[in-house]
């Protein structure tokens, strides 16, 4: 028997790959299939089963393309409804693979269909669950993303949840290994660990929703307390794992298009699309292609292109560094953009070649910044998450998450200068790029962020956040 985590840290989430005895399963398998197909073939192993812990909301799973590919067929737990031919298997169902067995416990909570996979080992001993969105190392699923579907309230799904996790994953031995589907950095849960494995008698004693003497109530008050909103791509993608979704091989041959430096701008009146620049924010800032969006791919890519763009039908033309080209693809699949046009042939530098118009940003560097404001008179937004903000920022500054600018970016008055940052650069030219999209000039973005700004001398504070507005 073998047990193999693939973690993708871009999505904070766990891929589960089992082999026993010349047959394989695989749990939650990522969008693009190769990967799998290779690995099947290198270990001449049979798949035998693509399990799913539940309809996934943070990623488009790879489970259409896998069975159609290797003929193995998809298994969800109870009350699951998918729109394409699927297992769905009842509770304690046992699914056998080479000399193991890996049993199907239904928790649901999370969503109604999540599901929980205990892999018997050859002796019959339990050794390890599969647990999805049920239960995380430190913490467990959030309840309020299933609501609209399941007709119940948060609170509601919470008690579910509490249920599944008393009777279903407690009760198991101590040593039993937990593989969750997502680690730190997941929008699933709110406390999640950097570690992704651990066992049941660690989180027993570590994970603040398995206290031995919490009642229901207080679990799902804990549970449901400051919950964020989720983000809009999560709807979409839970329909695409449910209904199906166009091939990945479709989606990276359009992507993969290489468009003239001379078409792009009729392409882009033809087909209302978005230009997508990928590079690093100390590129993008000295020059790029008016009206794009910097999202850069060496960071948390697909999540943020997630959590900015409004409709993952919404089309897309990529503009790249020479050779990422099909990564941007990959990772765009991933949370559901599979509308891609094609990519800037050439890159930037061929439409700076071209003499056609170019943009920049203003940055300065956080000395420069530190010369320039003026603590209570200068106006300074701080676009890092709430609690970032609050551990530490700079006196009199705004606390605006670059996660809700579409919210906030209204309330900018477009005469007033304002200085921008986030923790390190990369969020704070989304922003940059978002707002001079959107015709605002009067901001001057820092360069390196917080990071950079708390070597400085500026004066800096830890007040909670202030609830000023612009």
């Amino acid at each position: 028997m073998q047990i193999e985590q693939i973690y993708t840290g871009c999505l904070a989430q766990g891929a589960y790959y089992i082999t026993s005895n010349g047959e394989a399963a695989i749990i939650d398998p990522l969008r693009e299939i190769q990967p799998y197909l290779d690995r099947l073939e290198r270990d001449n192993v049979n798949l035998k089963y693509i399990f799913e812990t539940h309809f996934h909301a943070d990623f488009v799973s790879g489970h259409v393309d896998l069975s159609n590919s290797t003929g193995a067929p998809i298994v969800y737990g109870p009350t699951a409804n998918p729109e394409f031919e699927a297992i769905i298997a009842i509770d304690s169902q046992e699914f056998k693979i080479g000399n193991i067995k890996i049993k199907a416990l239904h928790t649901p909570g999370h969503t109604m269909e999540s599901t929980t996979y205990l892999l018997l080992d050859e002796n019959g001993k339990k050794h390890a669950i599969f647990s999805g969105d049920t239960l995380f190392i430190g913490d467990v699923g959030r309840p309020d993303l299933a609501q609209k579907a399941a007709h119940m309230t948060q609170e509601q799904l919470a008690g579910i949840l509490f249920n599944s996790l008393r009777t279903k994953i407690m009760t198991l031995p101590d040593d039993v290994i937990v593989y969750p589907a997502h680690g730190a950095g997941s929008a699933c849960g709110k406390n999640m660990s950097k570690e992704t494995v651990s066992t049941i008698g660690n989180q027993k004693e570590s994970n603040y929703a398995l206290r031995a003497n919490m009642t229901e109530a207080e679990f799902i008050k804990e549970v449901t307390e400051g919950l964020l909103p989720p983000p809009p791509y999560f709807g979409m993608n839970v329909a695409m794992n449910k209904q199906g979704y166009e091939s990945f091989d479709s989606v990276l041959h359009n992507g993969m298009k290489a468009i003239p430096v001379n078409d792009l701008e009729a392409v882009v009146e033809e087909t209302g699309a978005l230009i997508l620049d990928t590079r690093k924010n100390g590129d993008f800032a000295k020059g790029f292609i008016p009206q794009s969006i910097n999202i850069g791919i060496e960071g948390d890519f697909a999540p943020w292109v997630g959590g900015l763009v409004a409709d993952v039908k919404q089309a897309i033309i990529l503009v790249t560094e020479a050779g990422q080209e099909e990564e941007s693809v990959t990772r765009l699949s991933r949370v559901g953009f599979d509308n891609l046009i094609g990519h800037l042939e050439g890159g930037f530098n061929a439409w700076k070649k071209s003499g056609k118009e170019i943009d920049t940003v203003h940055r300065i560097t956080a000395e420069e910044f530190a010369k320039q404001v003026k603590i209570g008179e200068s106006k300074v937004v701080d676009i890092r998450k709430e609690s970032e903000y609050c551990a530490e920022h700079v006196e009199e500054a705004y606390c605006k998450p670059l996660a809700s600018i579409n919210e906030w970016v209204k309330d900018i008055n477009p005469k007033e200068p304002f200085f921008l940052h986030c923790a390190g650069g990369y969020r704070s030219m989304i922003a940059a790029s978002i707002l001079q999209a959107r015709g605002f000039r009067n901001f001057t973005e820092i360069e390196g962020g917080f990071n950079a700004i708390a070597k400085t001398d500026l004066p800096k504070t830890d007040f909670v956040c202030q609830s000023k507005v612009f």
